[in-house]
């Protein structure tokens, strides 16, 4: 607990004079002031702050953060330009397996159309073949020739199906060859490109995290150099500064004595009494000087935790 300076130092030789209570009430609303200014600071959410105290600082830290951003905005430019670039990588790759794909299918189509067609011929020999058998012990040579000729036309009819039907699947394996092919170079494309986009997503946020982090610590070194500041703060000295630069005096006002209208002595003394100095009653208070360089007053940076 600090020595009481308040009380030996804010009096007035004028009875009436409240100029020490009203120095001390100023000086006391002048911290609740900063008081609140520092509650203010600690509430806010921008960039932007009250304090003097903290300006220079959360300046330095503003501006760490605008740089920050400006880093991000640059590593989001490059990864948007490197997922651009693999989309159009990718994108001649998916023409390409869209293009052997729809000839698969379309391939494979008419191959199974093909067969079809074969093992109906087959079928209608089949049918052919018996027809002629059944009609062996027939008498009318002409449905006889009728049913001979419809067997040559279905053993032609297959022949012919067989052909097609070969060479569809002789197509088929060709394009099937085709899309292995392809597919392989598509897989071993997008396998690179993935390979390519993991490493470079990787270091994307490694580099992410390094900036935040070197954040904090250059922050934190700002902020350090507050602490400091404040450590340098007195409570003691502050209060006997406040004293020296307001004080309004150390002698209380003397004592009003009664004065009998019909006394010849109307200012004697009360035995027992000490007479205060007959001092008139003062003019305003003078201004104070202040003393920005005095060593025994503490400063954070360019503020006073005392108002002048």
């Amino acid at each position: 607990m600090t020595r009481s300076l308040f009380k030996g130092n804010f009096w007035s030789a004028d009875i009436l004079s409240t100029v020490g209570y009203d120095s001390i009430i100023q000086h006391l609303n002048n911290g609740r002031k900063n008081c609140k200014e520092f509650e203010e600071f600690l509430k806010e959410s921008t960039l932007k702050r009250a304090l003097e105290v903290f300006k220079q600082q959360v300046d330095n830290v503003a501006q760490c953060h605008i740089q920050l951003a400006q880093s991000l905005r640059e590593e989001a430019r490059k990864m948007e330009e490197f997922r651009e670039k693999q989309k159009l990588q990718r994108k001649k790759t998916e023409l390409v397996m869209d293009a052997v794909h729809k000839q698969k299918s379309l391939q494979f189509k008419k191959t199974m159309d093909a067969k079809k067609n074969y093992e109906q011929k087959c079928r209608d020999k089949d049918e052919a073949e018996q027809a002629v058998s059944r009609s062996a012990n027939l008498v009318n040579p002409k449905q006889q020739e009728k049913l001979f000729v419809k067997l040559a036309t279905s053993k032609t009819a297959v022949e012919d199906s067989d052909k097609a039907y070969m060479l569809h699947i002789s197509t088929l394996d060709k394009v099937r060859e085709e899309w292995q092919s392809e597919h392989i170079k598509a897989c071993e494309a997008f396998e690179a490109q993935e390979c390519e986009r993991i490493n470079f997503f990787r270091n994307a946020l490694w580099l992410h995290v390094n900036q935040l982090s070197q954040q904090c610590v250059t922050s934190d070194e700002m902020y350090e150099q507050v602490r400091k500041s404040l450590e340098m703060c007195s409570i003691q000295k502050d209060i006997e500064y406040f004293v020296n630069q307001r004080k309004t005096g150390q002698i209380p006002p003397a004592p009003i004595m009664y004065e009998n209208f019909y006394s010849p002595q109307k200012n004697a003394v009360p035995p027992g009494k000490a007479t205060g100095p007959n001092l008139a009653r003062r003019g305003p208070l003078p201004i104070p000087k202040t003393s920005p360089d005095d060593p025994d007053y503490s400063l954070v940076d360019d503020y006073s935790l005392l108002y002048q």
